[in-house]
């Protein structure tokens, strides 16, 4: 079994917690499944749950290189420079990134607002970009984003290889093929 959910902002990827913060628990209604990948409290998007560990590992095993899609909402106006250095890759303090397709984005038309807000400030604009990855290192978007000079302020991954967000709201889940 393979499920999409879209998860909402601030909930974790674990189905208990033992200070009281939202869990799957509260979307997933499925017995005996588990993430397959991970996704920070405070990031939004597609998370695929499974009963299956083997699709589980190729889904998120960094050999197989799954290429995982991410829209980003940057503090300031992200420049075609920047767009540069996460394309050829980026120097963390845990190594040097792949590689990544990075573009500008505009605000998708279908998303949902977050609750609490992301901070506006009237003096900073900010923008989006849509950035694909092929590995999966901790709080990755972010560490990169922010190496560019572009804090990443509202993080939201809209795919998965071949499983897209499509239209998923908020605390949604569809059963995949």
């Amino acid at each position: 079994m393979l499920i999409a959910l879209n998860k909402p902002y601030g909930v974790l990827c674990q189905f208990t917690d033992p200070e009281g913060r939202p869990t799957l628990a509260a979307y997933v209604r499925q017995m005996d499944v588990y993430a397959a990948g991970r996704l920070d409290h405070d990031s939004e998007g597609l998370l695929l749950l499974t009963d299956d560990g083997r699709l589980a590992h190729r889904l998120t095993d960094p050999r197989h290189k799954q290429a995982k899609t991410y829209l980003a909402q940057v503090d300031g106006q992200i420049d075609e420079a920047a767009l540069l250095k996460l394309r050829g890759g980026v120097l963390l303090n845990d190594g040097p990134t792949l590689s990544a397709d990075a573009a500008l984005a505009v605000e998708p038309d279908w998303l949902w607002p977050r609750d609490p807000p992301v901070r506006f400030r009237k003096s900073i604009p900010t923008s989006w970009l849509s950035l694909t990855l092929r590995e999966g290192r901790n709080r990755q978007v972010r560490r990169m984003t922010a190496a560019v000079g572009f804090p990443t302020l509202r993080l939201i991954r809209v795919r998965i290889g071949e499983h897209a967000l499509d239209g998923l709201a908020p605390g949604q889940t569809r059963v995949l093929d």
